[in-house]
């Protein structure tokens, strides 16, 4: 009896090994798009941003803009230890063509609830900023360099709708507080050492909460130039 269940045992197994031979392997597409697979991890399905309340959208984005955070995370200007770990070993090249890949990528912009415990005082603060800027202060406004719109301008200045506020303010906080740097002329430290956290928390909440518009797409151009110091910032 022991020797019939052994023998099955092994029948059983060699028939397991023979159809395991007989199945090709599963083969992986080599495609960009298999490649980006590891950025939905944090930013979501195809770089679309996630309901987690800091993630950054990456779809749509200007690739200039995408590429120039790429690098600045390979480069040390950026900090973020997993950004920094997934990209320190990549090449320019292949670090432009995940850019161009999450550029060119069009999706809808998930319909999220607006809500705030921000006051009526501090979201008017924001708009003013957001739209007028502080001229007193000399403090462009947003509107001036990220378009009319707030979505952007090709080829280098991101939208700044659709984002978490806590993603929003953090990145602000991090001008302010010099951890943050880009490509010369580096316009937003300039801007960003004039903000306070007051600031910063009135024009993160008001940016999170307005809808986007019918054209989510970035400008092609600003129909005036940039204000100093960014006045070369977009070339």
């Amino acid at each position: 009896m022991k020797f019939t269940r052994l023998l099955q045992a092994l029948l059983l197994s060699a028939w397991g090994l023979a159809a395991a031979a007989a199945t090709p392997p599963m083969q992986v597409p080599d495609t960009i798009a298999q490649r980006a697979a590891a950025c939905i991890a944090c930013h979501g399905r195809e770089g679309a941003s996630t309901d987690g309340g800091y993630f950054p959208r990456l779809s749509g984005k200007p690739e200039g803009y995408l590429y120039n955070q790429l690098l600045s995370f390979r480069d040390g200007r950026r900090f973020n230890a997993d950004m920094t770990h997934m990209v320190r070993h990549l090449s320019d090249a292949y670090l432009r063509e995940l850019a161009a890949y999450f550029a060119g990528l069009d999706l809808p912009y998930p319909s999220i609830p607006a809500s705030t415990d921000a006051s009526p005082a501090m979201l008017a603060r924001g708009k003013a900023l957001a739209l007028q800027g502080d001229a007193a202060r000399g403090i462009p406004a947003c509107a001036q360099c990220h378009g009319a719109a707030l979505t952007g301008v090709q080829p280098g200045i991101p939208g700044l709708l659709g984002l978490p506020r806590l993603y929003l303010s953090s990145q602000l906080g991090a001008w302010l507080t010099n951890d943050r740097h880009a490509l010369a002329p580096d316009c937003m430290a300039e801007v960003g050492r004039k903000l306070d956290s007051a600031d910063i928390n009135a024009v993160a909440s008001w940016l999170a909460l307005q809808p986007m518009p019918a054209d989510t797409r970035p400008l092609a151009a600003l129909p005036a130039p940039l204000p100093t110091p960014c006045s070369a910032m977009n070339r």
